[in-house]
């Protein structure tokens, strides 16, 4: 594909195809708000040293059947997770206990740096979620947009180089909707990479597609009909690259960038009902 730099914004800058896009965001606001009222959670627990390094844990209702860490987009350079509470109401409703980590963002670290803060962020909730009712190893992962290509990163992992005490499978499944999985693409959208500051060789680096799973954990994708071209080709080059452990596609039609995440949080969706799936539950 060949396309010239204003070409790149067009194909992955979603605030420049969705006129309503802060209507969104501020919708999740004031629903995360709401949850985190209702909700019996914990915020601010710290998984490392950083002030950055806290996530917010929501107790699933009734006997937990899995753990799901959801990892909030925004190009890793904008939002955080009190914007993304809103998603634990449904999944807590149906047994499952959420974790909503924060991270830095660009340009005051490199996406790198953020992928080492939920690597460490999923070995934390891997030792610790058991002390919030969530059972022993059934760490699962879902991610938006750049969460999506961090959720991928962590089916990337080698986690016992990481860290020698953790299994080779920390992280059971993936679910990564509307998920960037060749970065080189980004660093040519000028309204994006201006915080990222990702050049060809760091955006491979950071790139799910070229590099191997570290297991046969699956990888389930979902993005909509209506986003982006950019976010297609995507889905395309993950589903030719991870073929092996790729479970499902999901496409949500008549969605978008901002409201495939709400499909995600509505328990009547085929993607809230793929979640489930990807838990087992």
């Amino acid at each position: 594909m060949t396309a010239d730099t204003t070409d790149y914004d067009l194909l992955y800058n979603p605030r420049l195809t969705v006129a309503d896009a802060p209507a969104f965001i501020e919708r999740w606001r004031v629903s995360s708000a709401r949850a985190r009222a209702q909700l019996d959670g914990y915020l601010d627990v710290p998984y490392g040293n950083a002030a950055t390094e806290r996530m917010d844990i929501f107790r699933a209702r009734g006997s937990s059947k899995a753990l799901l860490m959801f990892i909030h987009g925004g190009y890793w350079r904008a939002l955080g997770k009190a914007e993304f509470s809103f998603i634990a109401t449904p999944y807590t409703d149906a047994g499952i206990t959420v974790a909503v980590p924060g991270y830095a963002l660009c340009p005051a670290v490199q996406v790198r740096d953020i992928v080492m803060q939920m690597v460490q962020a999923a070995a934390w909730l891997h030792r610790n979620g058991r002390h919030f009712g969530a059972p022993a190893g059934q760490l699962h992962v879902a991610g938006h947009s750049a969460g999506g290509q961090l959720a991928a990163m962590l089916l990337a992992c080698l986690w016992r180089a990481y860290a020698t005490d953790l299994p080779d499978k920390v992280v059971r499944a993936a679910l990564s909707v509307s998920g960037l999985y060749d970065l080189r693409d980004v660093a040519r959208a000028p309204s994006i990479n201006v915080d990222v500051r990702l050049d060809p060789e760091s955006a491979l680096q950071v790139s799910p597609a070229f590099l191997p799973p570290a297991t046969d954990a699956p990888l389930y994708t979902a993005f909509g009909a209506d986003e982006n071209t950019g976010f297609h080709f995507q889905s395309q080059l993950i589903a030719r690259r991870w073929r092996e452990v790729l479970r499902e596609d999901i496409v949500c039609p008549g969605d978008h960038h901002f409201s495939v995440l709400d499909r995600f949080a509505d328990p009547r969706s085929a993607l809230f009902a793929a979640s489930l799936r990807m838990m087992r539950v």
